[in-house]
């Protein structure tokens, strides 16, 4: 049966079958045999190249490369071998993709059997079908089947599939954590939600971001608010990738039509994630073009997200950039300290996990960029506590999440926020400390103030002496007024976020 399998590989890859010897058949119980590995190397190796194309990088790298291998076929099975009980309990996540992978290898599609090699009692194979339903008890997990499992959990944090997307109902206003730099984007979001469609503020919205900021989650929060505000509307939600696939099957069944009936006539409000996705698809392009002027011109609600504005997107048509800047176009900034501590609690509360005030703030201090790293920190710290019982303390967090020891150690001083700050708004470090009451430097000078009190944590006392040896009122003033400017003045948020992020 394996050679024959092999034969029909190397035909559909170009190589005489015939002048191919093969070994004889090696039983599964001797996984390590090199007539075995050499038998069905070729067929692993595209194996996975397939699977690189299909499985999200990240993923791959940590359950695929250098982890699987075919090591027996028998009539309608395929062994396939793995390091570890829990690699192989994250590979049986995606059968479809294997199976496929196969078949498009092979010609036939096989019943996938996972052996792991298990190193708590012996190092004999335990094959697994995954239409089995049996569970293993194991008592004395290894220090390495413990950090799989912690990066298991880990990943498919980081890693979630957005191809095939549907509504999250966690995703919501209410647990949407607002802050100075993304308040205009929620805004308007919650706007059209409210009143989507030609008689809202914002027929046509686009928010753009780095990834992680929470981009995704507002499109899910609108998504459910129209859905209970307005149930007789029909939402699409789909990732660009989902809508040109789905072109392109229709187009293939000779449904063309069809794909164009739902989306101009069936669809009161569109929303497609990370429409970036579709530079350099001219015919996907195309037929978005002209949905968009069909549903624009119905009165629809359109939605869109993107990691940049859209005149930067590179492989765009110049009239798709222009419909897409016809409704507002907001944009999300890396969260403040504030917001990204107050994120933490809401995630601490989600995974019913304890963490210190402490612990939140020297996570919150070092990770900065990334709302879904951010919390993903908690989940892998949570499976780190449960599976090797320890207590979440600050030591512990500097060596799990990698934090450099040097720089967690590293205070922040006002001297360094001072100069950081006459540095941001070009003006002498000596005017930022003098009695000038000049408009532009007493910004700074109240920026600098709000900063030293909120990340150096100094007291009013030595800041209005560091400052020109002004009193502890004027610091509190200083501090108030910025914090009160911060609601609602997005540029001056910015421009904190900016600083505090160059510290």
């Amino acid at each position: 049966m394996g050679q024959d399998l092999f034969k029909h590989f190397l035909q559909l890859n170009g190589s005489n079958p015939a002048s191919v010897s093969f070994p004889t058949e090696v039983a599964v119980n001797k996984p390590h045999s090199s007539a075995l590995v050499d038998e069905h190397e070729p067929i692993t190796q595209e194996l996975l190249n397939q699977l690189k194309k299909v499985i999200p990088e990240f993923k791959y790298k940590t359950y695929f490369e250098d982890n699987l291998t075919i090591t027996k076929f028998e009539n309608d099975d395929v062994y396939l071998q793995v390091k570890t009980a829990f690699i192989r309990k994250s590979i049986e996540g995606h059968v479809e993709e294997i199976t496929n992978a196969l078949f498009d290898i092979l010609g036939k599609r096989f019943n996938l059997n996972f052996v792991a090699l298990e190193t708590n009692f012996n190092n004999d194979l335990k094959p697994k079908n995954v239409n089995e339903n049996k569970f293993t008890l194991d008592l004395s997990p290894t220090k390495e089947d413990l950090s799989s499992k912690i990066q298991t959990q880990y990943i498919e944090h980081m890693s979630p599939n957005k191809n095939s997307i549907i509504i999250d109902k966690d995703k919501t206003f209410q647990n949407f954590i607002v802050g100075p730099t993304n308040n205009m984007a929620q805004a308007a979001a919650a706007a059209v939600a409210q009143a989507p469609g030609k008689n809202g503020k914002y027929p046509s919205l686009y928010v753009h971001s780095n990834s992680g900021l929470g981009k995704t989650h507002l499109l899910h929060a609108i998504a459910n608010e129209i859905n209970n505000r307005h149930p007789l509307l029909n939402v699409c939600l789909i990732s660009s990738k989902n809508f040109m696939d789905e072109l392109i099957s229709l187009v293939q069944q000779n449904k063309f039509n069809d794909f164009v009936k739902k989306y101009t006539e069936n669809i009161d409000v569109l929303m497609i994630d990370d429409i970036h996705e579709l530079k350099d698809k001219k015919g996907t392009q195309d037929q978005f073009f002209h949905i968009f002027n069909e549903l624009h011109n119905k009165g629809k609600q359109l939605v869109f997200t993107s990691d940049k504005q859209p005149k930067e997107i590179d492989g765009i048509s110049e009239r798709i950039k222009t419909r897409l800047q016809w409704g507002l176009v907001v944009d999300i900034q890396a969260p403040d300290l504030e917001t990204r501590i107050a994120i933490l609690k809401r995630k601490m509360e989600s995974l019913d996990l304890y963490v210190s005030e402490d612990v939140l703030t020297l996570i919150a201090s070092k990770i900065k960029t990334n709302i879904r790293e951010l919390e993903g920190s908690l989940v892998k710290l949570k499976a780190v506590s449960e599976l090797m019982n320890v207590e979440i303390e600050i030591d512990l967090v500097k060596e799990q999440l990698m934090f450099n020891q040097n720089e967690s150690d590293k205070e922040v001083t006002m001297d360094q926020i001072s100069k950081a700050t006459a540095q941001y708004y070009r003006i002498p470090l000596a005017d930022l400390k003098s009695k000038s009451r000049n408009q532009e430097i007493t910004k700074a000078r109240h920026i600098a103030m709000y900063l030293a009190r909120k990340i150096a944590n100094s007291k009013q006392q030595e800041i209005g002496e560091y400052f020109g040896g002004r009193d502890h009122s004027s610091v509190i003033h200083a501090v108030n007024t910025i914090s009160e400017k911060m609601k609602t003045d997005s540029s001056l948020s910015k421009d904190i976020n900016s600083i505090e992020t160059s510290l």
